[in-house]
């Protein structure tokens, strides 16, 4: 099951499931969306013919349409990423994403006239944030609920409000990303 390495980190962030049962995936495959937009996801990223991967992406679409998730298989994510709450999550084709990152409702990464963001390892995205623009997010960084972040943001910092302002902390993220890969 060679397939399963390209969505497992993904699938294990999500449902906490470290022993991988397969009637459990099954399970949440059928039952969980965000399961099934992660597996879609992967494999049309890993897909070798252009037939397997219009019929991934027509999967995404499908699951986008009724969700509101607008994640295209061409962005660039590292492992371990997890959508918690998926409804109305959008993403730049254009981001860069690290690992261990978690994204939560109406979270939004997108693109202005200078470019894309470039976002860390272990970095969370509070509901209904917004990255946009030309910047780089460091490693281990909070995005608190409703952030308006258009500015560069150290590692190891809190970015709060609108406008955006940096608390510098260690270990921001220690109660907010777990089950890393």
């Amino acid at each position: 099951m060679k397939s399963k390495t390209l969505w497992y980190p993904d699938y294990y962030r999500t449902t906490e499931d470290n022993t991988f049962v397969f009637r459990h995936f099954v399970r949440d495959f059928l039952f969980q969306h965000r399961v099934r937009f992660i597996v879609y996801m992967r494999r049309a990223q890993a897909a070798k013919s252009k037939i397997s991967k219009k019929y991934y992406d027509w999967k995404l679409y499908k699951i986008s349409r009724k969700y509101g998730i607008e994640i295209k298989s061409e962005t660039k994510i590292g492992k371990g990423f997890c959508l918690t709450h998926p409804y109305n999550i959008t993403v730049s084709p254009a981001a860069i994403i690290g690992e261990n990152v978690t994204m939560l409702k109406g979270s939004t990464i997108g693109t202005d006239a200078k470019g894309a963001p470039v976002v860390g390892n272990r970095v969370y995205v509070g509901l209904n944030s917004t990255i946009i623009g030309k910047i780089t997010v460091g490693d281990d960084v909070l995005i608190a609920p409703n952030t308006m972040v258009n500015i560069d943001i150290p590692s190891n910092s809190i970015a709060i409000g609108s406008p955006c302002s940096i608390i510098h902390k260690e270990n921001p993220t220690k109660n907010y990303i777990w089950k890393t890969v």
